[in-house]
């Protein structure tokens, strides 16, 4: 069975030996040969040029057994398509051009057809990423799952209204609370742009794509569904029927079942949660990611063994499990460790 092969089955509840595996962030700032790409290319010129995109990618396939890669790019190349630009602050977080303060500004964002042409970089990084892993398995990259991605409309929101990263996320809590008629209007044009988007990674060659609603934990529980997600129930409607959208929300454990109803084909879980627990709650035919710490790949490869293979022997005798970590992996985590966990998911029977 070819990763690919091993993914999909996973992703249809259909009983396997061992999960699949890919780790959240798995080309990063962790690997050495990463850090050697940065040194001579800022982050922004790596997304946007797609020879490099690719190469980031395939990085961590090359050193680990993993059976996914996943698109190396970021969210907010949708708010930038739409013209709003980004970079990252010297110290640490992302600052947006500017923040969005009125519906006139709202109004003014480009429209969401002009999101595929803008993003064309997109679409032919996944193409060389197609052709590289469409190779035989022996050249270490080949015949793996190919997963697209981007962020929920909230958590686009979030960074646009407030004007990069947040702490409070007051501003766009505000703007919900007291200008529903405005939020609205935002949150359906960064739906629909996601829309195009989606359809255009699709054409492109990926396999999957999977929504990151990174803020939905910070929103009032009873405000999740208008808020988020109502508006990725309508991206998944708006997808072809049977394609996989994986949707992984940080910090929504009660909204997990509603999650489950909105139309995925599987429901990624951060590490607060007992995945096994999960597994058994969600319906049968919704597959479960997850959800590793991804602290523990900062410990030692001992710890990450115990941890790893405790988190398996949980999910012994389940089907549609993929392996996965509860969130991204951090910048230290040790690739000694990083390859402890990769042994042990590959090992296991």
């Amino acid at each position: 069975m070819t990763s690919r092969e091993r993914f999909l089955a996973a992703l249809a509840c259909s009983p396997l030996d061992r999960p699949p595996l890919w780790v959240m962030r798995q080309a990063g700032r962790y690997l050495p040969e990463y850090r050697a790409l940065k040194a001579r290319s800022s982050f922004l010129e790596m997304v946007r040029t797609p020879a490099l995109a690719c190469e980031v990618t395939l990085q961590p396939l090359r050193r680990f057994a993993l059976d996914a890669a996943i698109l190396f790019s970021d969210i907010l190349v949708i708010p930038e398509a739409l013209g709003q630009g980004y970079k990252f602050r010297d110290e640490g977080g992302i600052a947006m051009e500017f923040r969005l303060d009125s519906r006139a500004q709202i109004d003014a964002l480009a429209p969401p057809s002009a999101v595929p042409e803008r993003l064309a970089y997109v679409a032919d990084t996944l193409a060389l990423l197609k052709k590289e892993l469409a190779g035989s398995p022996a050249s270490g990259v080949g015949d793996k799952m190919l997963l697209g991605f981007g962020g929920s409309p909230w958590t686009l929101a979030t960074y646009m209204v407030e004007g990069g990263s947040s702490e409070e996320f007051e501003r766009i809590k505000q703007l919900y609370y007291t200008d529903r008629a405005t939020f609205d209007a935002l949150l359906e044009k960064i739906t629909a742009a996601l829309i195009a988007y989606f359809e255009m990674q699709i054409r492109a060659g990926a396999d999957a794509i999977q929504i990151f609603d990174s803020w939905g934990g910070i929103i009032a529980g009873p405000d999740y569904e208008a808020a988020s997600l109502r508006w990725i129930r309508q991206i998944i409607a708006a997808l072809p029927k049977d394609f996989p959208i994986i949707l992984y929300a940080k910090g929504t454990a009660p909204h997990l079942t509603d999650q489950a109803f909105a139309g995925p084909r599987a429901i990624s879980v951060d590490w607060t949660a007992d995945l096994a627990i999960v597994r058994r709650t969600l319906p049968a035919n919704v597959a479960v990611q997850g959800n590793l710490d991804p602290v523990l790949l900062n410990t030692t490869p001992e710890i990450v063994r115990r941890e790893t293979s405790r988190l398996l022997e949980s999910m012994r005798g389940t089907a549609g499990h993929v392996f996965n970590l509860g969130h991204g992996i951090m910048p230290h985590a040790k690739i000694e460790c990083m390859q402890a966990l990769v042994d042990t998911v590959t090992s296991w029977r």
